[in-house]
């Protein structure tokens, strides 16, 4: 009679674990008959590529011999390998794989076709060469396409150390093996009575049922003996098929690749990265017919199915099978804090537009799994386009606080909501281990609200995605009694079931996603933030002024050729743009060489934009004239704005007014150069959204508010009429104050008398892992002034009554310096910083603080089409973890009656704290990029007093101006006759709205091509409001749209507008609430 022992836990599953281990025992071992046989590739020749070439191009090339052993490299090359393959005539009818492995990524090429993706980081080393060998197909030609780079790039753990250039990659295998299906089952099936046994507290009779049964199996398995596999395998499904109650949770398993676009890689590896990875989960779906793979980022798709037209063919028959699910809808998987809400809406017109296109089909949900917080507004840009749910998983990175929710309707900061859910995984990279399974379920905090919650399976970031390993798993733990239910889900089937399980049981959480980590990201790389802000608004003024240049045409018709809008070209700047916007560029948080092709998208958008530009004022003047020699050019001005602007301009000498042809041609973009020499200063008004001759809205001198400049003590005093400041000589703003123009007197101070304002600061900028991502709350506690004058405050020799301007240069640190213009000019109500930094630091973080006696609780921030108030004190964690935070054009501290504004051109982190307002401005992290931001920075600030409400006094007006600087051109001056700009409606508003609150943010071609005109409106001030809108076209009707101009039709989205059609244009009556945007088709 046999002994029964006693069984302890401990050394049982370490038992189990060194069994199916692939580095204890591998002799003896299950894991060493895994491959029974293996036999040598018949020849490897290779060929060094010179770049990311395709393989009809690397046949071309010279193929040498090479044998395992050899490195290659440089880092980021490629190099093609040609396998001959003759599999033994002893392995007919077996399973045969190819092994290889060469340190790096690669992919597999069969009769020309991209097949399979390889990657040693996640031993996915072999491809199914056959699932039965036949013996006519034993000759095989396999043509292997190796990245020298890994899954995560070329560095040493490249996150937070720098890149390693030099190394190489060696290959270390390149072999056939004849696969044991058995084998690989079994493994799975002890690995996860393993894992089960392992996870499940000891008061669970589960755990040791699946302890006891993975001995059993160990006992009775001969791994030289295939006839005592069966045994061993009916005693696993005995146990994987004992049932759960109805009452366990239920996990929706989904599989998932998160790609980054870039990120430790450039835009061209992640084109190789998405053929690798979805080849791999291709193959899935062909063998597992109820696997189903999310997969956002339209942008990934269409660089698929440019470059593997046979790939995206695959994709396409799996995605009509409703295995390969798109979702999300957006172009790339953005940054939630820095784009503006135009460029979010474009996120979804265009990607929802290809998904649309390509496969018929909308995304439903916002899939964003992996960005550094998320905007008050995103509820309502959602709903806006088509979309009513919401995913990530990101807020469970929180380092101070942790998220109530995991289920919840997420309302913004209109009202509109969505149903949010983050999985309780805290991942979306699961491998669909019993740990992970238990984790979802422990965690999710909706218990007894709801019983389902999802599942992201998949290796991520760098991609390859789903394993059959990891669906092995799942299938085992499909409905097992002890553990959570599994089954294999979409999103579409999961938020469904959400929806109807327990819509009135969850709770609401209103405002944004704020995440207390990567608060960093809001100013690494400044020149990527820069050219951000700058491309935006660049591309919304040349979408106007196109929408113009159409509307001119359509007006003189009869008189030639009419000007062509030219949407193709637009939408594909837009992309560009809406690229770089992925959630590891936009923030600076990839390796160099990412930035280095961002630069080059920015600059040809801006280069585009501003010959399409350039084309639509000359087609807009471009009709024939009796003056052989050319009309006359008169300078014009431009304002892409929808509110009448007065302001000071800058032109160059006092020739600039006569309307000579031969005088000196003006610039672009007048109002941004940086050289006052030779300059004039003009102040002038004109309305919205025109293009008039400069001579038409120069102010005559008796207007002007002139500024004034004097010395008292070691201060100069700057004032024009409607604020006066004083500078001190480290160029600090010791006193401001703004007149109020209802009670004729001046304002309260508004800087605290023992703190100047513009003080810079130095502070240690070292964080606890994430270099370029975070800064720490404990950076506050290490504030340096810069105090140092390499220069003292002197007054610029070009000012004039017009404008003043003041000049003062400060060290500092041995490495870095400052200097900085402070303007005042004739009406503004602000003061103005033009500060240029020659920035060389390691770990420093700049700012400029600005302390104020403004008493206040909150403190208001613009973001996306509207504002959000955050709290000015430290009252609780949730208050203090929010040190550093998000803003765009402005920020402001306001009392009743009284505020103070600091408006930016380029700057998206604040602070404010007890009254005291900062602007984050330059970082210096070293990882990945050991040179960001390292050299010169140019930018440009504002501090606005201001009495009455942040609203009343046109702090979003002024903030919106201040980063548009009106544009002067020179354009032909036709007779009236001939339908000119001068003589014809380019002189008027195209469209005018009758209050403040309300503000046009977009005017646009519709993207159908029909003769339509999409106008978006946006309330500013959080507020209601009946706003007329008025044009001077006039439209054969206008109806409601969303953001992807389709006509509303859910009652839900209902606008009231009211439309009056007459011969002298269309006046539009819209009802708007709180911060609610509006589009609206305007057809001719």
């Amino acid at each position: 009679m046999d002994h029964v022992p006693f069984k302890h836990k401990r050394t049982t599953l370490e038992r189990a674990e060194k069994f199916i281990s692939q580095h204890y025992f591998t002799d003896i071992n299950l894991k060493s008959r895994l491959y029974r046989e293996k036999a040598t590739v018949t020849s490897i020749k290779h060929f060094a590529a010179k770049d990311r070439i395709p393989l009809d191009d690397a046949l071309q090339g010279h193929f040498k011999k090479t044998s395992i052993g050899e490195a290659f490299g440089p880092v980021w090359s490629t190099h093609w390998f040609e396998l001959e393959i003759n599999i033994p005539a002893s392995w007919v009818e077996r399973e045969v794989h190819l092994l290889w492995n060469s340190g790096s990524e690669a992919l597999v090429w069969i009769h020309g076709e991209p097949i399979q993706g390889l990657s040693s980081d996640n031993n996915r080393i072999s491809y199914p060469l056959t699932s039965r060998a036949e013996t006519s197909k034993l000759h095989h030609i396999v043509h292997i396409e190796m990245a020298c780079n890994q899954l995560l790039g070329i560095g040493d753990l490249a996150i937070v150390k720098p890149e390693h250039d030099e190394r190489t990659f060696t290959l270390r295998q390149a072999e056939i093996a004849v696969f044991d299906r058995d084998v690989f089952d079994l493994i799975l099936d002890i690995e996860t009575l393993h894992d089960i046994a392992k996870e499940l507290p000891e008061t669970n009779q589960r755990g040791f049922q699946a302890l006891f049964t993975a001995n059993a199996m160990i006992n009775q398995i001969e791994v030289h003996d295939r006839s005592t596999f069966k045994l061993a395998q009916e005693m696993a499904h005995k146990f994987f098929t004992q049932r759960n109650g109805q009452s366990q949770h239920t996990l929706h398993a989904m599989g998932h690749a998160h790609i980054d676009t870039a990120w430790l890689w450039p835009y061209d590896e992640t084109k190789r990265k998405c053929a690798r990875s979805w080849t791999c989960t291709l193959r899935l779906m062909e063998k597992y017919p109820n696997f189903t793979f999310m997969c956002s980022q339209a942008q990934q798709y269409a660089w698929v199915k440019e470059l593997y037209p046979g790939v995206w063919k695959d994709i396409c028959k799996f995605v009509h099978k409703g295995q390969f699910v798109p979702v999300g809808g957006t172009w790339v998987e953005m940054d939630g804090n820095i784009p503006s809400g135009e460029a979010c809406i474009r996120q979804f017109l265009y990607g929802q537009k290809f998904f649309q296109e390509e496969f018929g089909i909308k995304c439903k949900e916002f899939w964003l799994p992996d960005t550094f917080g998320y905007s008050a507004q995103f509820p309502q840009i959602l709903r806006h386009c088509g979309v009513s749910r919401f995913l990530t998983q990101k807020l469970s990175w929180s380092l101070v606080n942790k998220f109530p929710h995991h289920t919840f309707y997420w309302e913004g900061i209109d009202g509109s909501s969505v149903l949010a859910h983050f999985p309780p995984g805290d991942d979306y990279s699961m491998t669909g281990k019993v740990k992970e399974l238990l984790k979802t379920t422990q965690s999710f905090k909706e218990k007894g609200r709801s019983n389902h919650s999802a599942f992201l399976f998949g290796y991520g970031d760098g991609g390859h995605g789903p394993s059959e390993e990891m669906l092995g798993r799942l299938s085992r733990l499909k409905d097992c009694d002890g553990i959570p239910k599994v089954q294999l889900s979409s999103s579409d089937a999961f938020f469904s079931t959400l929806e109807a399980e327990s819509p009135n049981m969850l709770c609401h959480w209103r405002g944004e996603l704020y995440l207390e980590l990567h608060n960093g990201t809001y100013t690494t790389w400044a020149q990527v933030k820069k050219y951000n802000r700058h491309c935006e608004i660049l591309l919304q003024e040349t979408e106007l002024l196109c929408t113009l240049a159409w509307v001119q045409s359509l007006e003189k018709r009869s008189e030639g050729d009419g000007y062509s809008y030219p949407k193709a070209r637009l939408e594909a700047l837009w992309k560009l743009l809406l690229l770089n916007q992925f959630h590891d560029v936009l923030p600076g948080s990839s390796i160099n060489m990412v930035f280095h092709d961002a630069i080059k998208l920015y600059k040809e958008i801006v280069s585009s934009c501003s010959g399409l530009i350039d084309w639509a004022l000359r087609f807009s003047q471009a009709t024939t004239t009796a003056n052989s020699h050319g009309p006359d050019l008169v300078p014009f001005v431009i304002n892409t704005q929808p509110f009448l602007r007065r302001e000071v301009i800058r032109l160059p000498d006092s020739d600039c007014l006569r309307s000579s042809p031969k005088r000196r041609k003006l610039s672009l973009d007048l109002a941004g150069a940086e050289d006052d020499v030779d300059m004039t200063h003009v102040e002038i008004e004109i309305p919205a959204l025109c293009v008039k001759p400069l001579s038409d809205c120069t102010l005559p001198p008796e207007s002007n508010t002139q500024v004034t400049v004097k010395r008292e003590d070691d201060l100069i005093v700057l004032a024009n009429g409607k604020i006066k400041v004083l500078i001190d000589h480290l160029g600090r703003v010791t006193s401001l104050a703004c007149y109020d123009a209802v009670k004729h007197r001046w304002s309260k101070e508004a800087i605290d008398p023992d703190h100047p304002a513009n003080q810079f600061l130095l502070y240690d900028d070292v964080p606890l892992y994430w270099d370029a991502w975070d800064v720490m709350d404990y950076h506050l506690e290490t504030r340096k002034p810069v105090l140092l004058p390499i220069q003292r405050l002197r007054i610029d020799e070009a000012s004039n009554p017009t404008r003043v301007a003041l000049e003062v240069s400060l060290q500092i640190s041995d490495k870095s310096y400052l200097q900085q213009k402070i303007i005042l000019e004739a009406g503004s109500p602000y003061v103005r910083f033009d500060t240029e930094v020659a920035w060389h630091e390691n770990r420093k973080f700049l700012k400029v603080e600005f302390p104020t006696t403004v008493h206040t609780t909150e403190a208001a921030y613009d973001i996306q089409s509207g504002f959000l108030r955050r709290p000015n004190h430290f009252n609780t964690s949730w208050d203090s973890a929010r040190f550093e935070v998000c803003g765009h054009k402005w920020a402001d501290l306001s009392e009743y009656g009284f505020g103070v504004s600091v408006l930016n051109d380029c700057k998206y982190g604040y602070s404010a704290v007890d009254g005291i307002l900062r602007l984050s401005l330059l970082r210096s992290p070293k990882s990945p990029d050991h040179k960001a931001d390292m050299g010169v920075h140019i930018f440009s600030y504002a501090l606005m007093p201001h009495t009455g409400s942040l609203q009343d006094a046109g702090v979003i007006q002024t903030a919106n101006a201040f980063n548009c600087p009106l544009r002067v051109k020179e354009l032909p001056l036709l007779p009236r006759s001939q339908g000119s700009a001068v003589g014809s409606g380019v002189n008027k508003s195209l469209f005018e709205v009758d209050t403040p609150q309300v503000l046009v943010q977009t005017v646009k071609m519709a993207e159908d091509e029909t003769p339509t005109i999409i106008v978006r409106l946006n309330e500013a001030f959080g507020g209601s409001v009946q706003a007329k809108l008025t044009s001077r076209l006039k439209f054969s009707h206008v109806q409601a749209c969303d953001g992807l101009e389709e006509a509303l039709h859910h009652e839900d989205r209902k606008i009231d507008l009211q439309t009056i059609i007459s011969d002298l244009g269309t006046e539009m009556s819209v009802q708007m609430s709180a911060f609610q945007i509006v589009s609206l088709r305007c057809c001719l």
